[in-house]
């Protein structure tokens, strides 16, 4: 692993039977960066998503986070050594309120115990009040503090995909993979979505790497970005390049 990166994928490869979704996929994330993967539909971005987190193991090759390899371990595991995500269909909890979805991911670092929690003395007390306060802040940074007792399904579109972006930053995350963030959006939330992502890499110093197939999302907000088609990387590099390199323009940007 590069000791400059927080994430390493070398030579990943998944196969489902017959087919491999990715093929010996190499990727480095550097702490702070903000990195797009693109390509065409059933290209792998999303499964490479899901190795990165560990929904799917590889077949062969290695990942490691934060110089750790990642092999094994659980999505929540990965969670709470730094790795959170967004999903292309939003999965918020809807029957909870803002606050409660937010609430919940709090959960993953706090330290307090099934009989704390029961016996509700004074360091339950005082570590609910944290919570609360790191909830309560998280939501007044993205302006849904005033939605707090909302239920997550009543909120629009754009809320509900902002809202899960706050869930995601709740667990603490050293690296944030967004699948999809701007789909189902219209020109204005667009433009807001990459204001906001901006500010979230610089607010909380983290990496960011999102799939996106909106070009003005990715080629406007990423510093470098790798392209994908049947599995395989075929291109990496910042927007310029990726704009002109003519293995992409066919199999995927197109001459326009």
């Amino acid at each position: 692993m590069n000791a400059t990166s927080i994430l390493s994928v070398r030579n990943a490869t998944i196969r489902f039977g017959g087919l491999t979704a990715v093929s010996e996929l190499n990727l480095e994330i550097r702490p702070q960066e903000l990195i797009g993967l693109i390509g065409p539909n059933g290209a792998g971005k999303t499964t490479a998503f899901n190795l990165i987190t560990g929904v799917y193991q590889p077949t062969e090759g290695e990942i490691h986070f934060a110089g750790q390899p990642v092999a094994a371990k659980r999505p929540h595991h990965l969670t709470k050594m730094g790795i959170a995500r967004t999903f292309q269909n939003i999965r918020l909890f809807g029957s909870l309120s803002v606050f409660d979805n937010v609430r919940a991911a709090t959960q993953l670092h706090r330290s307090h115990g099934v009989r704390t929690a029961l016996w509700r003395g004074a360091s339950f007390a005082k570590a609910e009040a944290e919570v609360e306060r790191e909830v309560l802040d998280l939501l007044e940074i993205f302006d849904l503090a005033r939605l707090r007792d909302e239920e997550a399904t009543c909120l629009p579109y754009g809320d509900q995909r902002r809202l899960e972006i706050v869930r995601a930053l709740a667990t603490k995350p050293k690296l944030l993979l967004l699948d999809e963030p701007a789909a189902g959006m219209n020109p204005t939330e667009k433009a807001e979505l990459m204001r906001l992502i901006g500010f979230i890499r610089d607010k909380f110093g983290i990496a960011i790497m999102l799939v996106e197939h909106d070009m003005k999302v990715v080629m406007g907000i990423c510093e470098r970005i790798a392209v994908l088609e049947y599995g395989k990387k075929i291109a990496e590099g910042t927007p310029e390049e990726i704009r002109k390199d003519p293995k992409v323009i066919a199999a995927y940007l197109g001459t326009e």
